[in-house]
């Protein structure tokens, strides 16, 4: 018995060494406000970074247990190295400096803002790294939707079933307000030719229900439509002075198709399944195709500041340093066409940019053509980059948002006609004026907590995992994440819940 307590005790003991999660909240000392995306570093090219709100946690292996101090830093802030028993506390509350102007650093030359950007450009061969890589992210993707105006302006049907009650029972079931969560952990192995995910763990946060209403009306609908539509029908589908024709019959023989094949389709499918990738990894890499298109120096970015400099005017502000780096700080506002307006931190050695923060100041698209409008109404963020040991810079970090607004305001006319029935060809009708309005915000956090150069080799020789898939939480569940390095959720992630 004794030996048996006594297993059970070094079991428990060995737990509670084996790791250590810090948690805690970073406070302006002055303002008492809380510092967002600030950056952790407990170890060499390992950290973490606080949430929109100043919130952080990490967990500690066992032999990170012996690190002496904790590194805190924030733009606009002393860099200041902590003890663990320090950051045990519910706040920590880091002290504001002001960015420092000329004459405190030392130069072999003195250069004016142009020529810091002309050399920032002539460098970006050389500072953007090309070698593979292995990168521990942590990716949070927050979906906003807003319907602001749902009018189906119904004025005839003579389809059964499909009437104003129907049509009604259409805009009432759509939802408003719409959320919806995914949280990624993972490894990214990335090379100039493509990219490779290994989902370590993932979680979703949206309403189930929606998804439902929808799927059921789709087929409500469609069992209307098979009942009323004659044999050799086509549709005749018009919106404003644009129609299309489609075969009826076509359309109902491949259904039918489909339902007589649907056990030999879902055969075949689990052999695909077998030798394909997972529909989550494929939304990691096109959510990463989307972001890294949109790194300053890409060349279909939305964010033109290297590629048309003349359409901005730049302001050199003074220097502070980044990583124990020093670097210039220069504004950036339109002079011509130009679209965002921001500021530059370029490494005062190499010219890199080391973080760059930006937003737009006009719509970045506007669209209007016979009824349908489109609008791209937000592109802001912030994003950083780190110094890898080849000497080039890799993205560690964005906090990214961008917006849409869309509106339809436009008749829709949907005719059944049949040239084998007597009479007239018209057999069916259904009449609307649509005004559909809404906005999307779409929101990425991305949070690199390791980066380790590799070799081609270890990058062919990943495989991808099958079958990965995200678990879905009606609620937010903080255990989730428990023994997992993350970027701490914000008040309304910690909020979320789908109502009964």
């Amino acid at each position: 018995m004794k030996n048996s307590i006594s297993i059970l005790l070094i079991f428990l003991f060995g737990i509670q060494l084996s790791a250590q999660t810090i948690s805690s909240k970073l406070v302006d000392s002055k303002t008492k406000k809380e510092i967002p995306y600030a950056t952790i570093q407990y170890g060499e090219n390992k950290g973490t970074i606080t949430n929109e709100e100043g919130d952080f946690s990490f967990v500690l292996p066992k032999e990170g247990l012996e690190i002496d101090s904790i590194y805190i830093s924030s733009m606009g802030y002393e860099k200041v190295g902590f003890t663990l028993e320090q950051l045990q506390g519910d706040v920590v509350f880091l002290l504001p400096k002001a960015i420092k102007l000329s004459g405190v650093y030392l130069f072999d030359e003195e250069l004016d803002v142009d020529e810091i950007i002309d050399k920032m450009k002539e460098n970006l061969p050389q500072n953007i790294n090309s070698d593979p890589v292995k990168q521990r992210y942590f990716i949070r993707q927050s979906v906003f939707g807003n319907i602001q105006k749902i009018d189906m302006g119904f004025e005839k049907s003579t389809i059964e079933g499909l009437d104003k009650k129907l049509i009604d029972s259409i805009a009432g079931i759509i939802p408003r307000n719409n959320y919806h969560y995914t949280e990624v952990l993972g490894d990214l192995y990335k090379t100039n030719n493509g990219t490779k995910i290994g989902v370590l763990k993932a979680a979703e946060l949206y309403d189930k229900k929606d998804v439902g209403s929808f799927e059921e009306l789709g087929e409500r609908m469609e069992t209307l439509f098979k009942k009323s539509v004659k044999p050799d029908s086509y549709l005749k589908i018009k919106s404003g002075i644009f129609s299309q024709k489609v075969q009826v019959d076509e359309m109902l023989d491949d259904m039918e198709a489909e339902e007589e094949t649907q056990e030999q389709a879902e055969l075949i499918e689990k052999e695909i399944q077998r030798d394909s990738v997972s529909g989550l990894e494929d939304s990691q890499r096109f959510m990463f195709d989307e972001i890294l298109q949109e790194v300053y120096h890409e060349e279909d970015t939305k964010m033109d500041l290297v590629q048309k400099t003349r359409k901005y005017a730049f302001n050199l502000v003074g220097y502070t340093d980044i990583d124990d780096q020093g670097v210039y700080v220069i504004d950036f506002e339109p002079k011509r066409n130009g679209d965002f307006k921001g500021r530059l931190f370029v490494n005062i050695e190499d010219f890199a940019i080391m973080r760059i923060d930006f937003e737009n100041l006009r719509n970045l698209k506007n669209f209007r053509l016979l009824g349908i409008y489109y609008r791209e109404t937000v592109y802001k963020g912030t994003m950083r980059f780190t110094k890898l040991p080849n000497d080039k810079y890799e993205l560690s970090f964005m906090d990214f948002s961008f917006g849409r607004w869309f509106r339809m305001d436009r008749p829709l006319d949907v005719i059944e006609k049949n040239k084998h029935v007597k009479g007239r060809r018209k057999q069916n009708e259904l009449r609307l004026n649509i005004d559909f309005q809404m906005a999307n915000n779409n929101k990425w956090e991305l949070v690199v907590f390791e980066q380790d150069l590799i070799q081609k080799s270890e990058y062919d020789a990943f495989t991808e995992k099958k079958g990965i898939e995200a678990t879905y939480m009606p609620k937010y569940n903080p255990e989730f994440w428990d023994g997992y390095n993350i970027m701490e959720p914000n008040q309304a992630i910690r909020e979320f819940t789908v109502a009964e």
